[in-house]
């Protein structure tokens, strides 16, 4: 009997271990961390040993083959000694995939992959089709392949997940774009990092679709590099020579493999960068067959996503947007750009080597006032306290709250768009979304 080893029992290493035993391996899971009680309740409900708190090498240097969190880094310890023993080491979603005949539907990029994966989700389920959602969010894609499987997996796919997949093939896959995210977690070498968002290319045919932002000038220098068998499906802002998906006086076209086309106020999500994810979704689904009535109204009813330009009320005349999600430049940049009133934004967090230059100006003709929300906010001092635009230095979401709602004039919009992962005061980004709308509320 095969030995699998799980590191982290979270969602995805949970689910891993009850496929792993169900296909009959031998099943450990360990993770430094405390377990959350219902995962540990799923796996003593299938017989499956676990630790908490430790990693005990004995129990883990024995597997034939590890299944890591996607939030464990390479440099961890433990990963360092999993290598040296020349142990292969796979991500949960690379193991799912050897157990599924279903075809995968996946969504990577440095921005708008919860949104698109969403929004797609949204159509296939509007359609009627029998789709899951997996990856960065839903459920597990291996407790579903394990125990509730589905003919279509609409799955978000981070650039940690894709480092640890070998020969999982995507069906569609979608590449929204690409831009400087997570450096601390590749050298802080750019090439490392955009190379784990090209493996979402990797073992498809010619009975594949590849669907990208044919106007990402990082993308198009990759594909120069690549013999891509999928049929390539390019959408732009505008129509240029070979999209397929593009905005053409109003209206909202799709070429391929069928022509579709709305009018472009029609659609539920505004803004730019909401452009570029509804014509990956549009193409995503034509590909898969759904009927244009259904695209249609799909587009136009999405709710939207939690945490992403999110609005949560109104207090004083004064809009407040949780846009916790945005955890790099790139994703505040696009926030900042859909403003159309006075702004006070609130940055900070965990810097992951972020360039704050591409939003300086920006910030000077949007904003009325930043306000720092970090355990240290040296860095912002540093880019924006030059910029002729009231600054505030906060360390807590309440003061931070109280910072805003004193800065901000009726008609202004208070934008939490923090560039920064969360994890210097924040559990997750999800946490520090959370604690900003109850605030806000509360107010």
């Amino acid at each position: 009997m095969s030995r699998i080893v799980v590191l982290g029992a979270g969602e995805s290493g949970a689910g891993a271990a009850v496929l792993a035993k169900k296909e009959g391996f031998d099943v450990f899971v360990s993770d430094m961390s405390a377990i959350k009680d219902r995962y540990k309740k799923m796996l003593d409900d299938h017989g499956i040993e676990w630790e908490e708190g430790r990693h005990t090498e004995e129990k883990i240097l024995n597997a034939d083959e590890i299944i890591k969190s996607p939030g464990i880094p390479k440099e961890a310890p433990m990963i360092q000694k999993i290598l040296k023993q020349g142990i292969h080491i796979i991500s949960e979603i690379e193991f799912a995939g050897r157990y599924t005949q279903s075809r995968m539907v996946c969504i990577t990029g440095s921005n708008g992959k919860t949104t698109t994966t969403s929004l797609i989700y949204h159509i296939f389920k509007t359609a009627g089709y029998d789709a899951g959602l997996a990856g960065n969010i839903g459920k597990s894609l291996a407790l579903q392949v394990a125990e509730d499987p589905h003919e279509y997996y609409i799955i978000e796919l981070s650039s940690f997940q894709l480092d640890d997949m070998y020969n999982f093939r995507a069906n569609i896959a979608i590449l929204l774009n690409i831009t400087p995210d997570h450096l601390d977690r590749y050298e802080f070498n750019m090439q490392n990092y955009v190379d784990a968002k090209m493996r979402i290319l990797q073992n498809q045919t010619e009975e594949d679709s590849f669907i990208f932002w044919g106007d990402d000038p990082i993308i198009k220098r990759e594909l120069e590099k690549y013999d891509i068998k999928a049929v390539l499906c390019p959408f732009s802002e505008i129509k240029e020579k070979g999209s397929i998906g593009y905005i053409e006086e109003g209206q909202y076209k799709i070429e391929y493999p069928t022509p579709f086309n709305m009018e472009q106020e029609e659609l539920s999500l505004t803004g730019k960068h909401n452009i570029y994810n509804s014509l990956a979704a549009g193409i995503a689904t034509n590909i898969a067959g759904i009927k244009k009535e259904i695209i249609r109204k799909s587009l136009s009813d999405f709710p939207g996503v939690e945490h992403r330009l999110e609005k949560v009320c109104k207090v004083r005349g004064v809009q407040y947007i949780n846009d916790s999600k945005a955890t790099n430049v790139d994703a505040c940049w696009y926030a900042l750009e859909s403003m159309k009133t006075p702004t006070v934004l609130i940055i900070g967090g965990k810097d992951k080597g972020n360039d704050y230059d591409q939003i300086k100006a920006l910030v000077k003709q949007k904003c009325r006032a930043v306000v720092y929300l970090g355990a240290d906010n040296q860095k912002l001092h540093d880019n924006f306290d030059t910029l002729g635009v009231e600054i505030r230095d906060t360390h807590s979401m309440k003061d931070c709250v109280a910072a805003c709602y004193e800065l901000a004039q009726p008609g202004d919009t208070v934008l939490l768009s923090p560039c920064c992962a969360s994890f210097d005061l924040f559990k997750n980004m999800e946490d520090r979304g959370k604690q900003f709308k109850t605030l806000v509320r509360n107010l």
